[in-house]
């Protein structure tokens, strides 16, 4: 029988430990960590083998077949697990399927994040260097990470966690100083490739491995940005994460004290190394959040549940305040409130369109033309899908405690959202609310996920009784085949999206102002050896720059308008370009 969507079934998994006797307990530990360990080996396996992928990835005919190893590779490696899971799913015992079926669903959701990672190996062949070289972020990265090792400074309010990985590895493999740059190219393939597993196994505390893999496939295909993964990885899981924590809050009255306090404890710890990872993602969920946490907080229960509760929430602050006090210090000591004045197409276009992100390199798109009107007031089909999807969810799943914390985020980051739309102009400020893109499109396709796991749950109720349209005649084969489509309709979608993200990093020249330029300048900085790459598209390649990071200055107190022509600065900002005064 399916769980309700209050059990909120968590890793324990139909099938996986049914068989009573003294066996359980040690099944119930080894069958999560097979399925951990199979979809870490999945991920990383994939970009391992697209490292004998032989192309010119700066010609685009080069780019073309780089693709097409990417797709071939990715279906031998998930046909035969496919093919696996179809035959069980018409043959033989039930909870041998159900066996296959999560592994299969783990290694699917690691060959999510592997095919993104396996084709920035790909785009990044013959190049020690990162996407993006000597410039832009991964440069205010490497920066950052050098400070770390040559003084000791952290970079401010921005989260250290990342920087600090890269000033590890750097000091592990690449002797320190001047690896930075080499030690991010290789976390942006391997962070990039464990953003699937991450994102299934955090919501494998909450869901079913097909439920799972239906989010952290659609999540990561949608979201992840192999310059920056650990950004997007941090968004993805945090959300199903808070909901676990708030679930556990509302049952801490079923705890000891003792056991209360601990656990808190160790959800405040990870809260405390994701802050220390990526923060942004806090600020954006915070006010919804917040309000469900008093709401989840066990009224009712008694004193005795109350207070228990309250040592949950006391000692998860406290774990959260230790772990990320490096940043909390850093916030506290310069100040929360850093103005952040750099706008690009994101911030011009209509701020109502949340389906979608344009970066500041949109290559031929601008105000006029994106984003594309849509049939319906102007909203395009899938966002009319979506939108019903998440209706179905607050609907029939609002007592699941994942959709209470989507639409809780969802709501909180819309009024963020638009509060610092509503002042744009006045205080000349962005800070940073085109980000609310991602997670508010995110919330919206958890909501359309678990609302169709409602529907599908209240269907299958519905047809089991007896009373129902088939008189309770509903076969757990016929359940299990039709989730067995799924997993390959996702699998389907994953290589099809996969591709699309991919091609998008693809080498560039930097007059198109695309993403591709990115992958371009990894191409164009000499190696240790003075040489440049082995495919640089120029003659005279940039020496090893060693920078450190410091805080820029605000000297406008202006908006500064990016991926603009000089002559559109008047209509578009209100004010003419900085270069053309005087």
């Amino acid at each position: 029988m399916a769980p309700s969507l209050t059990s909120a079934p968590t890793g324990a998994d139909e099938g996986a430990g049914n068989t009573g006797g003294a066996g359980r307990p040690s099944r119930r530990r080894l069958l999560p960590a097979a399925e951990a360990a199979t979809a870490v080996a999945a991920s990383l396996v994939y970009p391992w083998i697209c490292t004998t992928v032989d192309v010119d990835p700066v010609v685009r005919i080069g780019q073309v077949s780089g693709l097409g190893a990417l797709q071939l590779y990715g279906a031998l490696l998930g046909l035969p697990l496919l093919a696996v899971l179809l035959f069980t799913a018409h043959r033989g015992p039930l909870a041998r399927h159900l066996l296959v079926r999560r592994l299969v669903c783990a290694a699917l959701a690691g060959l999510a994040g592997g095919v993104l990672a396996g084709g920035t190996v790909i785009a990044l062949h013959g190049t020690p260097w990162p996407l993006g070289g000597q410039d832009g972020d991964p440069s205010t990265l490497v920066a950052m990470a050098n400070s770390m090792m040559h003084a000791h400074h952290l970079p401010g309010v921005y989260p250290p966690g990342f920087p600090a990985a890269i000033a590890l590895w750097a000091k592990l493999k690449y002797g320190g100083l001047g690896g930075g740059g080499f030690a991010l190219h290789d976390l942006q393939i391997v962070c990039t490739a464990l953003a699937g597993p991450a994102a299934y196994l955090a919501w494998r505390l909450l869901l079913r491995p097909v439920w799972a893999l239906a989010i952290a496939v659609l999540s990561v295909i949608t979201f992840l940005d192999p310059i920056r993964p650990y950004s997007h990885t941090a968004m993805i899981v945090l959300l199903p994460v808070t909901a676990a924590a708030l679930r556990r809050l509302a049952r801490a009255g079923e705890l000891s004290t003792r056991a209360a306090v601990l656990r808190g404890a160790g959800y405040g710890a990870g809260f405390g190394a994701l802050f220390l990872w990526y923060s942004g993602w806090f600020l954006w969920s915070a006010p919804g959040v917040l309000v469900l946490a008093l709401a989840a907080l066990p009224w009712r229960a008694g004193r005795a549940a109350v207070l228990r509760a309250l040592a949950f929430a006391g000692s998860a602050v406290a774990g959260f305040v230790v772990v990320g006090s490096p940043l909390l210090y850093e916030l506290v000591r310069f100040g929360a409130g850093a103005p952040d004045r750099y706008a690009y197409l994101g911030v011009y276009a209509d701020p109502g369109y949340v389906l979608g992100w344009a970066t500041d390199r949109p290559g031929q798109l601008t105000y006029h033309n994106w984003p594309v009107p849509g049939e319906l007031g102007g909203q395009t089909g899938i966002a009319v899908l979506l939108v019903v999807g998440a209706g179905l969810g607050v609907g029939l799943g609002l007592r699941h405690v994942a959709v209470r914390v989507a639409a809780a985020t969802l709501a909180g980051s819309w009024l963020l959202r638009f509060w610092f739309v509503s002042a744009l102009e006045r205080t000349q400020t962005v800070q940073l609310y085109p980000r609310t893109t991602w997670i508010i499109m995110y919330c919206l396709i958890v909501l359309g996920v678990l609302g169709a796991m409602a529907a599908v749950q209240r269907g299958s109720a519905l047809l089991r009784r007896p009373d129902g349209p088939l008189g309770g005649a509903v076969l757990p084969r016929t359940r299990v085949q039709l989730a067995a489509g799924l997993v390959c309709s996702l699998a389907l979608f994953a290589a099809m999206g996969g591709s699309w993200s991919v091609n998008r990093y693809m080498p560039e020249d930097p007059q198109a102002g695309t993403m591709g330029t990115d992958a371009w300048r990894a191409h164009t900085v000499k190696k240790p050896d003075g040489s440049c790459p082995e495919h640089s598209p120029v003659k005279q390649c940039e020496d090893i720059d060693i920078a450190f990071f410091g805080p820029g200055q605000d000297l406008e107190d202006k908006l500064w308008c990016g991926a603009l022509p000089t002559a559109e600065w008047p209509v578009v900002c209100g004010r003419p370009a900085p270069w053309t005064k005087g």
